[in-house]
C-alpha cells in the first residue's frame, strides 16, 4: 500500500514560499534520539546523519544505539528537503541548519513559558512569512526575512542566537531549527488579531533590535588561557572526530591565493573552518557522554589542521611554550569560547 504524501498532509509547510526558498539547501534531516534507546541517561533529540540512517552501518561504526548525530552541514549528513520528504516520508519533526545570513531568512524561536500577551505580539508582527507550533503545542516557530536593521548591530549579527533575557524566545541566526509542519490553529489567529495594537514591538526590525542591542561583544582572551600539556593526552574518539571533522570541512576551506598567499592568515582560516566543523562531532560525543576541555578542543584542532596544512619553517617555533600551530590553535578555541560565553 502506498503512503499517503507528506505533501498532501501538510501543505501549509509545503507550499510555503519561505520552506520552499530553503528545501533547496542541502541541510536537511530529522532530530532523533542518539544513544540507546532503551537508556535515558544516554540518549537525547538531535540532529542525525540521515544519509548513514539511509544507507545503513559499516565495519567502521562505533557510534552507540541506532543513530548518529550529523557531523557536516552538507551532503556527507544532510539531504535537501525533497529527498528527505521521499526518503522519509512518515518522519516527524524535521530539522534543518539555517544560516540567516546565507538563506535571507531568521527563525523566531517563542518558548512554551513565554507570557501570553509576549507571544501574541510576536505572532501578529507583520512580514512573518510562516508560523506553526512547536512539538509541545504550547510555543511557535516563525520564519521571517532577515531584518533589514541587521548591520546595525555588528556585535549580534555575528551571533549564532539571540535569546531574551527570560528564555521567552530567541531569533535564530546560524543554527539548528525543527519544523512539526503543525499549523498555528484559526482559533490562536483571530484571537491574537482581535488583540489592540501591540506595546512592545511593531517590526520585526523592532524586535530584532530589542535583541541586539543588549547582545554582548566577544571577551579578548589570550591562547595561555587554555592549557595544554606536552604531549596530547588520550582523548575520547579523537580519531573519529578527525575524520569526521575533516569530511565535513574540506570542500569549505579556502586556498592560500584568496589570501594573496598570506600563509598566516590562510592558516587561521584554515582553523576557523575546521574548529566550527569539529562542533557537530563534540555534541555528537558528548550525547555519548564524553567531555572535552578547551585544552582537548585545541589539541583536536591542532591534529586536524596537520591533515591539511603542509609544515613551513615557521611551524619549528614555539609559543607560549608550544608548537606554533597548537598555540594557533589554543586561541582561536579561546576567542570562540569566550564568543559563546558572551551570548
Amino acid at each position: 500500500m502506498t503512503s499517503p504524501d507528506p505533501r498532501a498532509w501538510f501543505p501549509q509547510f509545503y507550499d510555503n514560499p519561505a520552506i520552499r526558498a530553503l528545501a533547496t539547501a542541502c541541510r536537511w534531516t530529522i532530530s532523533g534520539q542518539l544513544g540507546e534507546l532503551d537508556d535515558e541517561d544516554s540518549g537525547r533529540k538531535a540532529p542525525i546523519d540521515v544519509r548513514h540512517l539511509l544507507d545503513g552501518c559499516n565495519a567502521g561504526c562505533r557510534h552507540v544505539g541506532p543513530l548518529r548525530g550529523a557531523f557536516a552541514l552538507d551532503s556527507t549528513c544532510l539531504l535537501t528537503l525533497k529527498d528527505l520528504t521521499g526518503a522519509l516520508p512518515n518522519a516527524a519533526n524535521a530539522a534543518f541548519y539555517l544560516q540567516a545570513q546565507a538563506d535571507g531568512l531568521i527563525v523566531i524561536d517563542v518558548e512554551p513559558g513565554c507570557p501570553p500577551d509576549v507571544a501574541a505580539d510576536i505572532l501578529r508582527l507583520p512580514g512573518i512569512l510562516y508560523s506553526e507550533l512547536s512539538m509541545s503545542g504550547k510555543g511557535f516557530h516563525l520564519i521571517a526575512s532577515l531584518p533589514e536593521n541587521l548591520h546595525d548591530f555588528p556585535v549580534a549579527a555575528e551571533k549564532r542566537v539571540l535569546r531574551e533575557e527570560h528564555g521567552w524566545y530567541e531569533i535564530l541566526l546560524d543554527h539548528w531549527c525543527t519544523f512539526t509542519r503543525s499549523p498555528v490553529p484559526d482559533r490562536i489567529v483571530k484571537h491574537v488579531a482581535a488583540l489592540p495594537a501591540p506595546s512592545r514591538f511593531s517590526t520585526v526590525e523592532d524586535l530584532y533590535a530589542d535583541l541586539a542591542a543588549k547582545a554582548r561583544p566577544s571577551l579578548s582572551v589570550s591562547a595561555t588561557e587554555v592549557g595544554t600539556d606536552g604531549e596530547m593526552p588520550d582523548i575520547p574518539y579523537a580519531q573519529a572526530i578527525i575524520k569526521q571533522t575533516l569530511a565535513g570541512s574540506l570542500d569549505r576551506l579556502k586556498t592560500p591565493e584568496d589570501f594573496d598567499n598570506d600563509f598566516s592568515r590562510w592558516e587561521f582560516s584554515v582553523l576557523g573552518v575546521l574548529y566550527t566543523g569539529m562542533q557537530l562531532p563534540l555534541r555528537t560525543y558528548r550525547s555519548f557522554g564524553a567531555e572535552f576541555s578547551i585544552g582537548d578542543q585545541a589539541w583536536l584542532l591542532y591534529q586536524t589542521s596537520l591533515k591539511v596544512i603542509k609544515p613551513r619553517p615557521k611551524h619549528s617555533q614555539m609559543r607560549n611554550g608550544r608548537p606554533f600551530l597548537l598555540d594557533r590553535a589554543a586561541a582561536l578555541v579561546a576567542a570562540r569560547e569566550a564568543s559563546a560565553a558572551a551570548g
